[in-house]
């Protein structure tokens, strides 16, 4: 098995759209589908979708999920993580070296405007 896709809600698609625009091409994600409520963003095909939830109410602050995806680098990481607050997110970890259940990462972690919780890592390769 293997993941497909993933979809959080966004209250305002436009501007969500602009943030992640420029925070996903830092990771060579583009926008891939744009439709009246919904935006892919992928590679090759739409993996991370965002879509419009303009009632929605506030993401709680600590949900306890997040998304992961991953960098080529550790300057990606931290370029993607910059860009994010500088466009409208917010800080939820600074880029650093971090150590996972199974091997140490660099990564950094950011909240869209709306509160959703997305870190960007980076394995190092083995010496």
């Amino acid at each position: 098995m293997a993941l497909d896709h993933i979809s959080v809600a966004v209250k305002d698609l436009e501007k969500s759209g602009e943030f992640y625009d420029i925070v996903f091409g830092f990771l060579d994600m583009t926008r891939i589908s744009d439709r009246p409520a919904t935006i892919g963003y992928g590679t090759r095909f739409p993996e991370f979708w965002i879509n419009a939830r303009p009632d929605m109410e506030p993401v709680p602050i600590d949900t306890g999920s997040h998304i992961a995806l991953r960098a080529r680098s550790e300057d990606l990481v931290s370029n993607c993580y910059n860009a994010a607050l500088e466009n409208g997110g917010s800080d939820a970890g600074e880029p650093g070296p971090r150590q996972a259940a199974l091997t140490a990462y660099f990564g950094a972690f950011f909240k869209d405007p709306d509160g959703n919780k997305v870190e960007v890592v980076t394995f190092p390769k083995p010496e």
